[in-house]
């Protein structure tokens, strides 16, 4: 379905996810190549989706992984953007 132009309220998921985006990394990163800012925007949309948890949805992950709910392991730490985002996990043990 085609929306219309400068409708921010009919799309509120996609003005979200740019929100977050702007407000998270952007004013903290120095981009020395036109490519920077694209794959620093597919490690946040992969942060994002699989890794940060969301209180729209009872803080619970939209994809979740296969080390969630673990109980048992190690506490690991996974990080992106040189440390901007991070995302902790249980090792496998």
């Amino acid at each position: 379905m085609r929306l219309p132009a400068r409708s921010p309220n009919l799309n509120a998921f996609a003005e979200r996810f740019v929100r977050s985006i702007k407000s998270e990394y952007p004013e903290r990163m120095v981009f020395f190549s036109e490519a920077a800012p694209w794959r620093a925007i597919q490690a946040y949309a992969d942060h994002y989706h699989h890794e940060r948890n969301h209180q729209g949805i009872e803080n619970r992950l939209f994809e979740p992984g296969p080390e969630v709910g673990r109980a048992n392991g190690r506490v690991e730490s996974r990080e992106r953007l040189g440390g901007l985002l991070r995302y902790y996990y249980r090792e496998a043990g």
